[in-house]
């Protein structure tokens, strides 16, 4: 193999997605591979989709047409699709992107050493049950400011009504403590300083093992761990949130005051018909108990309007809990009709205007509820991890107070500095826009945190174009 091997990689979706992504990117490396973040310089692309809606889909098909044009004009010699849209329609795929020279599931992360290698067959997607990311597989971080993402679990064995991830994922296989806490320990050595802890269940950890493994002492063991700062979680179920994690995430100090938990919905009748396991009384008492056992509380969520059977009285409802509540942070979804899904078989959908029109409206109201949050910080000092300068201007620095995940939630841009990415500063908070705060580094000099080797980082492309090209074998449609 030449010195001169390059590889691009583009990942798509979610955050589980990129740790897979950075699991490639370290095959690659190990292989010889080195990394360029020009497309047009690479000998190897690959692209990890997601196939969990329609617009995720769409998404993806119109990356991989994109980037297969440099198979015609540019370095490229080997198209590699991997992930969750492969996992879900291989076939199809094959039959229909000839450009596609590999395809690869959502757990074949480790295959991409066979394919690079030479020799491999063009189809090689496995069981989705067949690999969980351990602390002994390569990797390399992409994420920036000294943050990673550390993956506790694949799979899930909840049985949502419009939920796919179990027929992408598998089902719910939580990795040992020990395995977690030797990657947290492994990135804490590289100068890893912020942890956020992922699954597509995270409350469920544990409970498919034998060894009496749970979320809190797992939690514990990663905050405890010398060198990491902050601690977040992503991915809670309202369903059996202990006290004992309350507890941490309310009074550990390096755990962070922030619950990511997807409620989907709050109506009665909307929530028996997502098969979600509660009802919205529940979740009126969860955000009471949460707001009040944890001090300065950052909670995030996500709802889907627009599921099928929807009424206009049970989008009222939703609104009048997001009143209620008044999340820190909310994402909104359309609903999506996947055929592999119960939802997909139910009576009275919603009309795809009446969708849309819904989540315009809930997501002004949540507008609102966040700037006022936001101009409730002006004035106050806050701690920032420095991810470095700003994706608008490379004149600005940016970074994260505790309560801001990375690239799901605004940004702090600092001013007064210097400061370097990677560096935990004081700041103080001078203004407030809907989702981003303006701050000012307060003393000195900032707080640096001792750094035991300099992490290494690859940027992974997150791609998307408006492909052209509609794949009349698969279950959706990509828009001309």
């Amino acid at each position: 193999m030449p010195s001169t091997s390059t590889i691009h990689f583009v990942s798509l979706g979610c955050p589980k997605n990129r740790v897979d992504s950075e699991v490639m990117l370290g095959v690659a490396e190990r292989a010889g591979y080195r990394h360029v973040d020009d497309a047009a310089e690479a000998s190897v692309i690959v692209v990890n989709t997601c196939g969990f809606i329609d617009a995720a889909k769409q998404e993806s098909i119109s990356t991989i047409l994109e980037l297969a044009e440099h198979k015609r004009a540019g370095r490229c010699e080997k198209l590699v699709v991997t992930g969750c849209l492969s996992q879900r329609h291989p076939d199809e795929l094959a039959r229909e992107l000839p450009e596609v020279d590999h395809l690869l599931g959502s757990s074949d992360m480790l295959k991409l050493e066979r394919v690079l290698g030479g020799g491999a067959p063009r189809l090689m997607v496995g069981n989705p049950a067949d690999w969980v990311v351990g602390a002994a597989d390569p990797r390399r971080i992409s994420t920036r400011g000294r943050s990673a993402y550390v993956k506790i679990a694949e799979g899930c064995n909840r049985t949502c009504s419009f939920c796919v991830i179990p027929e992408l994922r598998g089902k719910q296989r939580s990795r040992a403590e020990d395995d977690v806490v030797r990657e947290v320990e492994g990135l804490a050595a590289a100068g890893v300083v912020e942890v956020n802890l992922v699954s597509q269940d995270t409350v469920a950890f544990g409970r498919d093992r034998k060894d009496g493994a749970t979320l809190a002492e797992l939690v514990r063991r990663v905050a405890d761990v010398p060198g990491i700062h902050w601690v977040r979680l992503f991915y809670l179920y309202p369903e059996k949130l202990d006290d004992e994690l309350i507890e941490l995430i309310g009074t550990h100090p390096r755990v962070v005051p922030y619950v990511d938990m997807p409620l989907q919905h709050a109506a009665d009748g909307m929530l028996r018909r997502m098969r979600r396991g509660h009802g919205g009384a529940r979740l009126y008492e969860l955000v009471e108990r949460l707001r009040k056992r944890i001090e300065n509380l950052v909670f995030r969520t996500a709802f889907i309007v627009g599921h099928p059977g929807e009424t206009d009285a049970e989008f009222e409802e939703l609104l009048t809990f997001v009143r209620f509540a008044e999340f820190d942070r909310v994402g909104v979804f359309r609903y999506s009709d996947e055929p592999s899904a119960r939802s997909f078989a139910l009576d009275t959908k919603v009309p795809r205007g009446v969708a849309t029109r819904r989540a315009r409206r809930l997501m002004s109201i949540q507008r609102r509820i966040s700037k006022k949050k936001n101009r409730a910080l002006v004035g106050r000092e806050l701690e920032v991890l420095v991810e470095g300068t700003s994706e608008e201007s490379e004149l600005a620095m940016v970074g994260r107070h505790a309560g801001q995940a990375p690239e799901i939630d605004g940004v702090t841009y600092l001013s007064g500095g210097p400061v370097l990415p990677g560096e935990m500063v004081r700041a103080r908070v001078t203004r407030a826009t809907d989702y981003d705060l303006v701050a000012d580094v307060t003393g000195d000099a900032p707080h640096v945190l001792p750094v035991p080797s300099p992490v290494r980082r690859d940027s992974i492309t997150h791609h998307a174009s408006d492909g052209r090209r509609v794949l009349r074998t698969l279950p959706m449609h990509v828009e001309r």
